[in-house]
């Protein structure tokens, strides 16, 4: 039987580099503190910054960013592993000056040793009249990525990914046992959809859910949904911080549930190929 013990923080990530490092340190302590060794914390934890100018003047490449440069310090000195669920960085694509929104896992050396850019970005018009354009500022990502780790394969997504189930089934078929799904979720949609979701991606996958968030009101003025969340391979809620307060969630993922939940429905294997529907008429 493998097990790991992991931590979900939950931030609520200030408008500069400086201050979110100072704020998600401590808490990061103490996930390492409680015995986790798998790490993971929300998205956009190098900063949360809606002023173009100024975010403009703190974006940098992943290699140069302060929070990310010193969160793999950090891990290096706890010896742990950690997923940094996104850091807001230069793309790094000659003629596109949009940012990438990208996923870091970072080893217990203080490596990283995988990357990955949000696929999905959130462009909605929402019925309480909050509306979000975040490809005006954020290169989508080109492919998935499944991160082998000592305990098995880590499926990576950020936030509105959620909601496209074939990229969680994807990642379950490459061989992932546990997924992330870092997040700054609005508070309409969290309220509706958050858990459902994160339970819904749980089933169909057979692999943990954990579901780091971004938490409460934030300087540049964006409210967050928090309730960080842990799911298991049947679809169960295990873990949860039922709020919107920075904290630390805990939880002990045992990966005989992933094959027993796989074995019980076996929907991985069950794949057809169809000819798709013809389109109703306008």
């Amino acid at each position: 039987m493998t097990t790991l013990p992991v931590a979900l923080v939950q931030t609520r990530t200030p408008a500069s580099p400086a201050a979110a490092f100072a704020h998600v340190e401590p808490l990061i302590r103490q996930a390492a503190q409680g015995g986790a060794q798998l790490i993971l914390t929300p998205e956009a934890t190098n900063f949360l910054i809606r002023d173009k100018d100024a975010r403009e003047a703190v974006l940098t490449t992943d290699d140069r960013d302060e929070v990310v440069v010193r969160l793999r310090d950090l891990a290096k000195d706890l010896g742990v592993w950690l997923l940094i669920g996104s850091a807001i960085v230069k793309s790094g694509h000659a003629g596109d000056e949009r940012a990438a929104n990208r996923s870091l896992l970072i080893d217990d050396q203080g490596e990283v040793v995988a990357t990955y850019d949000k696929l999905h970005v959130y462009d909605v018009d929402l019925p309480t009249g909050e509306r979000w354009r975040e490809s005006a500022t954020v290169r989508p990502g080109d492919g998935a990525v499944v991160a082998p780790t000592p305990w098995g394969g880590l499926g990576l997504t950020i936030c509105y990914d959620i909601r496209f189930p074939q990229l969680h089934r994807a990642l379950a078929k490459a061989g992932a046992s546990m997924i992330a799904v870092p997040a700054a979720f609005t508070v309409p949609t969290g309220e509706a959809h958050w858990e459902i979701l994160l339970r819904a991606r749980a089933i169909e996958s057979g692999a943990y859910i954990l579901a780091p968030a971004q938490a409460g009101e934030h300087e540049d003025g964006r409210m967050t949904w928090g309730r960080s969340t842990i799911v298991a391979p049947w679809g169960e809620v295990i873990a949860k911080l039922d709020n919107d307060e920075p904290g630390v969630l805990f939880a002990t993922l045992d990966f005989d549930a992933v094959e027993t939940a796989r074995n019980a429905v076996p929907q991985l294997t069950h794949d057809r190929v169809f000819a798709p529907p013809s389109p109703i008429p306008a």
